[in-house]
Protein backbone atom coordinates (compact mmCIF):
# COMPACT_ATOMS: atom_id res chain seq x y z
CA UNK A 1 0.00 0.00 0.00
CA UNK A 2 1.33 3.45 -0.93
CA UNK A 3 2.47 5.66 1.93
CA UNK A 4 1.75 9.38 2.20
CA UNK A 5 4.67 11.60 1.21
CA UNK A 6 6.51 12.98 4.24
CA UNK A 7 6.53 16.68 5.00
CA UNK A 8 9.33 18.80 3.62
CA UNK A 9 12.23 19.39 5.99
CA UNK A 10 13.55 22.81 6.97
CA UNK A 11 16.45 22.27 4.57
CA UNK A 12 14.05 21.43 1.74
CA UNK A 13 12.16 24.68 2.38
CA UNK A 14 15.49 26.50 2.07
CA UNK A 15 16.10 24.63 -1.18
CA UNK A 16 12.68 25.73 -2.49
CA UNK A 17 13.48 29.35 -1.71
CA UNK A 18 16.67 28.91 -3.71
CA UNK A 19 14.66 27.41 -6.57
CA UNK A 20 12.36 30.46 -6.48
CA UNK A 21 15.41 32.74 -6.70
CA UNK A 22 16.58 30.83 -9.75
CA UNK A 23 13.13 30.99 -11.32
CA UNK A 24 13.07 34.78 -11.04
CA UNK A 25 16.09 34.93 -13.38
CA UNK A 26 13.91 33.64 -16.21
CA UNK A 27 11.91 36.01 -18.44
CA UNK A 28 8.76 37.51 -16.94
CA UNK A 29 7.27 37.88 -20.42
CA UNK A 30 6.12 35.21 -22.85
CA UNK A 31 3.81 32.19 -22.75
CA UNK A 32 5.89 30.10 -20.36
CA UNK A 33 6.11 30.45 -16.57
CA UNK A 34 9.26 31.27 -14.62
CA UNK A 35 10.51 27.97 -13.15
CA UNK A 36 13.55 27.02 -11.08
CA UNK A 37 14.83 23.61 -9.96
CA UNK A 38 17.47 22.34 -7.57
CA UNK A 39 18.58 18.74 -7.02
CA UNK A 40 19.45 17.51 -3.52
CA UNK A 41 21.52 14.53 -2.45
CA UNK A 42 20.66 12.25 0.49
CA UNK A 43 22.25 14.72 2.93
CA UNK A 44 20.13 17.60 1.60
CA UNK A 45 23.02 19.28 -0.21
CA UNK A 46 22.32 21.05 -3.50
CA UNK A 47 24.22 19.20 -6.22
CA UNK A 48 22.74 20.90 -9.28
CA UNK A 49 20.58 23.86 -10.30
CA UNK A 50 18.67 25.09 -13.32
CA UNK A 51 16.02 27.54 -14.48
CA UNK A 52 13.88 28.03 -17.57
CA UNK A 53 15.21 30.73 -19.90
CA UNK A 54 12.13 31.15 -22.10
CA UNK A 55 9.92 29.53 -24.72
CA UNK A 56 11.73 26.94 -26.81
CA UNK A 57 14.56 26.42 -24.30
CA UNK A 58 14.98 23.45 -21.96
CA UNK A 59 12.79 23.42 -18.87
CA UNK A 60 14.32 23.97 -15.44
CA UNK A 61 14.27 20.29 -14.46
CA UNK A 62 16.01 19.24 -17.67
CA UNK A 63 18.63 21.98 -17.24
CA UNK A 64 19.35 20.83 -13.69
CA UNK A 65 19.67 17.20 -14.82
CA UNK A 66 21.96 18.22 -17.67
CA UNK A 67 24.18 20.26 -15.34
CA UNK A 68 24.37 17.27 -13.00
CA UNK A 69 25.34 14.99 -15.87
CA UNK A 70 28.21 17.30 -16.79
CA UNK A 71 29.72 16.67 -13.37
CA UNK A 72 29.52 12.92 -13.94
CA UNK A 73 27.04 12.45 -11.09
CA UNK A 74 24.00 10.17 -11.33
CA UNK A 75 20.51 11.46 -10.48
CA UNK A 76 19.56 8.08 -9.02
CA UNK A 77 17.90 8.56 -5.63
CA UNK A 78 18.12 12.37 -5.62
CA UNK A 79 15.36 14.80 -4.63
CA UNK A 80 14.14 17.39 -7.14
CA UNK A 81 12.83 20.67 -5.72
CA UNK A 82 10.85 22.56 -8.38
CA UNK A 83 8.85 25.79 -8.16
CA UNK A 84 6.07 24.51 -10.47
CA UNK A 85 4.62 21.00 -10.73
CA UNK A 86 6.63 19.24 -13.47
CA UNK A 87 4.75 19.28 -16.77
CA UNK A 88 3.25 16.15 -18.29
CA UNK A 89 2.83 17.17 -21.93
CA UNK A 90 5.03 17.30 -25.02
CA UNK A 91 5.28 20.73 -26.58
CA UNK A 92 8.46 22.27 -27.99
CA UNK A 93 10.21 20.19 -25.33
CA UNK A 94 9.39 16.83 -23.73
CA UNK A 95 7.49 16.27 -20.47
CA UNK A 96 9.59 17.07 -17.41
CA UNK A 97 7.79 14.50 -15.24
CA UNK A 98 9.03 11.74 -17.52
CA UNK A 99 12.55 13.19 -17.61
CA UNK A 100 12.75 13.13 -13.81
CA UNK A 101 11.41 9.58 -13.60
CA UNK A 102 13.76 8.28 -16.28
CA UNK A 103 16.75 9.93 -14.55
CA UNK A 104 16.05 7.99 -11.34
CA UNK A 105 14.81 10.85 -9.13
CA UNK A 106 13.16 9.33 -6.04
CA UNK A 107 11.40 12.36 -4.51
CA UNK A 108 9.89 15.52 -6.03
CA UNK A 109 8.83 18.62 -4.12
CA UNK A 110 7.02 21.46 -5.90
CA UNK A 111 5.49 24.75 -4.82
CA UNK A 112 2.60 25.49 -7.20
CA UNK A 113 0.35 23.01 -9.01
CA UNK A 114 0.22 23.42 -12.79
CA UNK A 115 -3.33 24.56 -13.69
CA UNK A 116 -2.93 23.85 -17.42
CA UNK A 117 -5.33 21.37 -19.01
CA UNK A 118 -2.53 19.89 -21.12
CA UNK A 119 0.55 20.56 -18.99
CA UNK A 120 -0.93 19.76 -15.56
CA UNK A 121 -0.99 16.35 -13.92
CA UNK A 122 2.76 15.82 -13.69
CA UNK A 123 2.52 14.95 -10.02
CA UNK A 124 0.20 12.06 -10.80
CA UNK A 125 2.56 10.82 -13.51
CA UNK A 126 5.43 10.85 -11.02
CA UNK A 127 3.40 9.10 -8.34
CA UNK A 128 2.42 6.33 -10.74
CA UNK A 129 6.13 5.92 -11.51
CA UNK A 130 6.74 5.20 -7.82
CA UNK A 131 8.22 8.59 -7.01
CA UNK A 132 7.35 10.33 -3.75
CA UNK A 133 5.65 13.68 -4.48
CA UNK A 134 4.78 16.60 -2.22
CA UNK A 135 3.25 19.90 -3.41
CA UNK A 136 2.51 23.26 -1.80
CA UNK A 137 6.03 23.93 -0.49
CA UNK A 138 6.55 27.70 0.04
CA UNK A 139 3.20 28.07 -1.73
CA UNK A 140 2.59 31.76 -1.00
CA UNK A 141 5.97 32.76 -2.44
CA UNK A 142 5.48 30.46 -5.43
CA UNK A 143 2.06 31.90 -6.25
CA UNK A 144 3.38 35.45 -5.91
CA UNK A 145 6.19 34.73 -8.36
CA UNK A 146 3.85 33.11 -10.88
CA UNK A 147 0.88 35.42 -10.32
CA UNK A 148 0.64 36.88 -13.83
CA UNK A 149 1.05 33.49 -15.48
CA UNK A 150 -1.45 31.78 -13.15
CA UNK A 151 -4.12 34.44 -13.73
CA UNK A 152 -3.51 34.38 -17.47
CA UNK A 153 -3.60 30.59 -17.70
CA UNK A 154 -6.74 30.38 -15.58
CA UNK A 155 -8.64 33.09 -17.46
CA UNK A 156 -7.22 32.38 -20.94
CA UNK A 157 -6.39 36.05 -21.40
CA UNK A 158 -3.40 38.27 -20.60
CA UNK A 159 -2.87 39.79 -17.17
CA UNK A 160 -4.08 43.39 -17.72
CA UNK A 161 -2.39 46.42 -16.18
CA UNK A 162 -4.15 49.75 -16.77
CA UNK A 163 -1.98 52.84 -16.40
CA UNK A 164 -2.78 56.51 -16.39
CA UNK A 165 -1.26 59.80 -15.25
CA UNK A 166 -3.39 62.60 -13.89
CA UNK A 167 -3.32 65.86 -11.98
CA UNK A 168 -4.28 65.91 -8.31
CA UNK A 169 -7.79 66.92 -9.36
CA UNK A 170 -8.12 63.87 -11.62
CA UNK A 171 -7.49 65.42 -15.05
CA UNK A 172 -5.54 63.59 -17.76
CA UNK A 173 -5.07 66.73 -19.85
CA UNK A 174 -5.62 70.47 -19.82
CA UNK A 175 -8.71 72.06 -21.37
CA UNK A 176 -6.88 72.46 -24.71
CA UNK A 177 -5.98 68.75 -24.74
CA UNK A 178 -2.29 69.10 -23.90
CA UNK A 179 -0.95 66.51 -21.47
CA UNK A 180 2.86 66.76 -21.67
CA UNK A 181 4.02 66.61 -19.01
CA UNK A 182 1.73 65.87 -16.07
CA UNK A 183 4.38 63.71 -14.42
CA UNK A 184 8.15 63.87 -13.87
CA UNK A 185 10.95 62.42 -15.97
CA UNK A 186 11.51 59.76 -13.30
CA UNK A 187 7.91 58.59 -13.64
CA UNK A 188 8.13 58.59 -17.42
CA UNK A 189 11.16 56.29 -17.24
CA UNK A 190 9.29 53.94 -14.94
CA UNK A 191 6.59 53.72 -17.59
CA UNK A 192 9.20 52.66 -20.15
CA UNK A 193 10.42 49.99 -17.74
CA UNK A 194 6.84 48.78 -17.33
CA UNK A 195 6.34 48.67 -21.09
CA UNK A 196 9.36 46.41 -21.42
CA UNK A 197 8.05 44.14 -18.66
CA UNK A 198 4.76 43.43 -20.49
CA UNK A 199 4.15 41.29 -23.55
CA UNK A 200 1.84 43.81 -25.23
CA UNK A 201 0.84 47.47 -24.96
CA UNK A 202 -2.48 49.00 -26.01
CA UNK A 203 -3.75 52.49 -26.78
CA UNK A 204 -6.85 53.84 -28.50
CA UNK A 205 -6.96 55.25 -32.02
CA UNK A 206 -7.51 58.78 -30.69
CA UNK A 207 -4.22 58.64 -28.80
CA UNK A 208 -2.37 57.61 -31.97
CA UNK A 209 -4.00 60.31 -34.08
CA UNK A 210 -3.39 63.12 -31.55
CA UNK A 211 -0.01 62.16 -30.08
CA UNK A 212 1.53 59.79 -32.67
CA UNK A 213 3.35 57.80 -29.94
CA UNK A 214 6.04 55.27 -30.80
CA UNK A 215 4.97 53.01 -27.88
CA UNK A 216 8.50 51.64 -27.65
CA UNK A 217 10.25 50.84 -24.37
CA UNK A 218 13.30 53.07 -24.09
CA UNK A 219 16.24 53.35 -21.70
CA UNK A 220 17.22 56.68 -20.08
CA UNK A 221 19.72 57.29 -22.89
CA UNK A 222 16.99 56.90 -25.51
CA UNK A 223 18.09 53.50 -26.84
CA UNK A 224 15.57 50.67 -27.03
CA UNK A 225 15.22 47.92 -24.44
CA UNK A 226 15.93 44.49 -25.90
CA UNK A 227 12.43 43.41 -24.82
CA UNK A 228 9.79 45.37 -26.71
CA UNK A 229 6.03 44.96 -26.22
CA UNK A 230 3.70 43.99 -29.06
CA UNK A 231 1.84 47.21 -29.95
CA UNK A 232 -1.96 47.21 -30.22
CA UNK A 233 -4.20 50.07 -31.30
CA UNK A 234 -7.89 49.65 -30.47
CA UNK A 235 -10.70 51.37 -32.35
CA UNK A 236 -12.53 51.58 -35.66
CA UNK A 237 -10.98 54.84 -36.87
CA UNK A 238 -8.37 54.47 -39.60
CA UNK A 239 -4.81 55.26 -38.62
CA UNK A 240 -2.51 57.62 -40.52
CA UNK A 241 -0.29 55.76 -42.97
CA UNK A 242 2.76 57.38 -41.41
CA UNK A 243 1.88 56.60 -37.77
CA UNK A 244 5.03 55.66 -35.86
CA UNK A 245 3.35 52.64 -34.28
CA UNK A 246 3.04 50.95 -37.68
CA UNK A 247 6.79 50.34 -37.56
CA UNK A 248 6.92 49.15 -33.98
CA UNK A 249 9.91 46.79 -33.40
CA UNK A 250 7.78 44.47 -31.26
CA UNK A 251 5.07 44.04 -33.90
CA UNK A 252 1.80 45.89 -34.52
CA UNK A 253 -1.93 45.13 -34.58
CA UNK A 254 -4.85 47.45 -35.30
CA UNK A 255 -7.83 45.84 -33.54
CA UNK A 256 -10.85 47.53 -35.08
CA UNK A 257 -13.47 45.81 -32.95
CA UNK A 258 -14.55 47.25 -29.60
CA UNK A 259 -14.88 43.73 -28.21
CA UNK A 260 -12.08 43.77 -25.64
CA UNK A 261 -12.63 40.17 -24.58
CA UNK A 262 -12.09 39.12 -28.17
CA UNK A 263 -8.89 41.18 -28.24
CA UNK A 264 -7.64 39.58 -25.03
CA UNK A 265 -8.40 36.11 -26.36
CA UNK A 266 -6.55 36.89 -29.59
CA UNK A 267 -3.51 38.18 -27.67
CA UNK A 268 -3.53 35.06 -25.48
CA UNK A 269 -3.59 32.83 -28.55
CA UNK A 270 -0.61 34.78 -29.90
CA UNK A 271 1.32 33.88 -26.73
CA UNK A 272 0.99 37.19 -24.91
CA UNK A 273 0.41 36.74 -21.17
CA UNK A 274 0.44 40.40 -20.04
CA UNK A 275 -1.03 43.60 -21.48
CA UNK A 276 -0.18 47.18 -20.53
CA UNK A 277 -3.11 49.50 -21.30
CA UNK A 278 -1.65 52.97 -21.59
CA UNK A 279 -4.38 55.19 -22.94
CA UNK A 280 -6.36 57.14 -23.32
CA UNK A 281 -9.26 57.61 -20.88
CA UNK A 282 -11.83 56.01 -23.18
CA UNK A 283 -9.85 52.78 -23.64
CA UNK A 284 -8.82 52.55 -19.98
CA UNK A 285 -12.45 53.03 -18.93
CA UNK A 286 -13.64 50.40 -21.38
CA UNK A 287 -11.28 47.82 -19.87
CA UNK A 288 -12.53 48.73 -16.38
CA UNK A 289 -16.17 48.53 -17.43
CA UNK A 290 -15.54 45.10 -19.02
CA UNK A 291 -14.07 43.79 -15.77
CA UNK A 292 -10.75 42.95 -17.42
CA UNK A 293 -8.31 44.84 -15.17
CA UNK A 294 -5.97 42.99 -12.79
CA UNK A 295 -3.88 45.95 -11.64
CA UNK A 296 -3.92 49.74 -11.82
CA UNK A 297 -0.81 51.93 -12.06
CA UNK A 298 -1.92 55.48 -11.29
CA UNK A 299 0.45 58.44 -11.07
CA UNK A 300 -0.63 61.82 -9.74
CA UNK A 301 1.40 64.87 -10.65
CA UNK A 302 1.56 67.79 -8.22
CA UNK A 303 -0.58 70.19 -10.24
CA UNK A 304 -4.20 71.19 -10.80
CA UNK A 305 -5.77 71.46 -14.25
CA UNK A 306 -9.52 71.79 -13.84
CA UNK A 307 -11.81 71.36 -16.82
CA UNK A 308 -13.48 68.25 -18.21
CA UNK A 309 -10.54 66.12 -19.38
CA UNK A 310 -10.97 63.44 -16.73
CA UNK A 311 -8.64 60.45 -16.41
CA UNK A 312 -11.60 58.05 -16.70
CA UNK A 313 -14.98 58.26 -18.38
CA UNK A 314 -17.95 55.90 -18.02
CA UNK A 315 -16.92 52.76 -16.13
CA UNK A 316 -20.43 51.47 -15.50
CA UNK A 317 -20.87 53.08 -12.08
CA UNK A 318 -24.05 55.11 -11.49
CA UNK A 319 -24.35 54.97 -7.71
CA UNK A 320 -22.03 54.57 -4.73
CA UNK A 321 -23.25 51.00 -4.28
CA UNK A 322 -21.80 50.16 -7.72
CA UNK A 323 -18.40 51.71 -7.04
CA UNK A 324 -15.42 49.56 -7.98
CA UNK A 325 -13.64 49.01 -4.70
CA UNK A 326 -9.86 48.74 -4.82
CA UNK A 327 -7.17 47.27 -2.62
CA UNK A 328 -4.13 49.55 -2.43
CA UNK A 329 -0.93 47.55 -2.92
CA UNK A 330 1.54 50.41 -2.51
CA UNK A 331 1.84 54.20 -2.45
CA UNK A 332 5.22 55.78 -3.21
CA UNK A 333 6.48 59.28 -3.93
CA UNK A 334 8.93 59.96 -6.74
CA UNK A 335 10.12 63.54 -7.27
CA UNK A 336 6.85 65.51 -7.17
CA UNK A 337 4.67 62.54 -8.19
CA UNK A 338 2.65 60.07 -6.13
CA UNK A 339 2.47 56.57 -7.60
CA UNK A 340 -0.31 54.19 -6.57
CA UNK A 341 -0.58 50.49 -7.38
CA UNK A 342 -4.08 49.11 -6.73
CA UNK A 343 -6.12 46.05 -7.61
CA UNK A 344 -9.85 45.37 -7.80
CA UNK A 345 -11.07 44.17 -4.43
CA UNK A 346 -11.80 40.46 -4.31
CA UNK A 347 -15.07 39.54 -2.66
CA UNK A 348 -14.64 37.56 0.53
CA UNK A 349 -10.99 38.56 0.99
Amino acid sequence: MATSPRDASAGEHVAMRRALELASQGPLRGPNPQVGCVLLDAQGKIVSEGWHEGAGTAHAEVVALANLSKSGTSAEGLTAVVTLEPCSHTGRTGPCANALAEAGISRVLFSVSDPGDESGGGGEVLTKAGIEVRGGIELEAGEKLLERWLVSTGSQRPWVTVKWAMSLDGRAAAVDGTSQWITSATTRQRVHNDRSAHDAIAVGTKTVIIDDPSLTARKPDGTLFEQQPFAVVVGETSLPSGAKVRNHPGGFLHHQSHDLRQLCQELFELGHRSLYVEGGPTLASAFIKAGLVDEFHITMGALLLGGTKLATTDIGVSTMEDALKLDIQSVTQSDTDVFVIARPHKQGV
